[in-house]
């Protein structure tokens, strides 16, 4: 039996436009699923519908064998931490807390203990006489989560609860969030927009594009092998360079303007239009290289530079290295590993 389970979720604000179409899938006990995608791709809706916060047009949801679709919130044994935090400001850390367990009424000694236990864990005993405006983003954080905990939910829903912070501060978040689910097996779902999140969280993830679903898969397997040209840009920071071109008569080599051709590693339809990508960090300068590039700019990330260039075709890529080039320096590239997708669908072709 899945601890959750989605099948054939849809949902439309209008007769044109699906937010969610025929979205479905499962996650078993202390599964942690990344929900990931670009804004207004359809993943806070689909949290909101998980929790009962919206109502799907059709399809069902099951957690933990039961079938929530028509039950109330209250009723579905789920908690949801939102990006704002969404604490009672007039309430401190500890009624914050207590406030779920309150309402279910249990005996205030169990209150106590599970308050305690939370507090404990997420570093935050010696605030719980604070008020919410009286803690830093990542404190109001700890406590919105440990808010969440205390009630031993049956699903976690988490609705990019780390974009408000700083980028140390998130990073740190990430660590700490990972470390909790270990620690107490919670089965949770995260939306997020932020892909460094998605793979440094998911046991596996689904991206979602205009309403629809791809995955879940394992975050390494969308990245080694991406199956559209759409998230082969979207996962990598930078994603994956896409250049358009044309396989020649013989379809050995594809041409991407200016005179240039790529050989091709199989043979291809003669004609066909392809999209070749290749990863930022399988590309290098080499006198052997048969890309002509010409530098735009770069980024210094202390490790390495981000270099931008443009390449045949108007067409704009980035590599990494560990040479800084100056602006307007005409390079040769030579590539390692390409991957291949359909020029009119965007679908894997090949990927070596």
């Amino acid at each position: 039996m899945h601890q959750l389970a989605v099948q054939s979720l849809s949902k439309s604000f209008d007769d044109s436009n699906p937010v969610l179409d025929s979205i479905e899938f499962a996650i078993d006990k202390g599964d942690f699923l990344v929900v990931l995608g670009p804004s207004g791709c359809g993943k806070t809706t689909l949290l909101r519908i998980i929790a009962g916060l919206e109502s799907p047009d059709s399809g069902q949801i099951h957690i933990a064998g039961r079938d929530v679709t028509q039950i109330e919130p209250k009723e579905r044994d789920v908690a949801m931490v939102f990006q704002n935090y969404a604490l009672y400001p007039h309430m401190t850390v500890l009624d914050n807390l207590a406030f779920a367990l309150k309402l279910r009424k249990l005996p205030k000694a169990d209150v106590s203990e599970k308050v305690k236990q939370t507090a404990d864990m997420l570093g935050l005993t010696k605030y719980l006489d604070r008020k919410p405006k009286q803690l830093s983003g990542g404190q109001r954080q700890r406590v919105a989560l440990g808010r969440a905990i205390v009630r031993s939910p049956a699903l976690f829903l988490f609705d990019e609860p780390l974009s408000n912070l700083d980028a140390e501060l998130r990073s740190q978040m990430r660590l700490e969030l990972l470390s909790l689910h270990r620690r107490i097996g919670a089965t949770s779902i995260y939306v997020t927009h932020d892909q460094v999140e998605a793979m440094s969280l998911g046991d596996k993830i689904i991206i979602l594009n205009n309403g629809r679903q791809i995955g879940p898969e394992r975050p390494r397997e969308l990245y080694d092998n991406p199956p559209s040209s759409f998230v082969a840009g979207f996962i990598g920071s930078p994603g994956m360079n896409l250049l358009k071109g044309v396989v020649n008569g013989e379809g050995n080599s594809a041409s991407i303007g200016d005179g240039t051709w790529i050989a091709l590693d199989r043979k291809m339809s003669p004609n066909r239009q392809i999209i070749i990508g290749f990863r930022p960090e399988a590309c290098r300068s080499d006198l052997q290289g048969t890309i002509p590039a010409v530098v735009m700019g770069f980024e210094d990330s202390g490790k390495e530079y981000i270099i931008e260039l443009s390449v045949p075709g108007r067409q704009r890529i980035f590599c990494l290295s560990k040479t800084k080039y100056g602006i307007g320096e005409s390079l040769q590239l030579s590539v390692e590993k390409f991957h291949y997708f359909d020029g009119d669908s965007g679908m894997t072709l090949r990927s070596t």
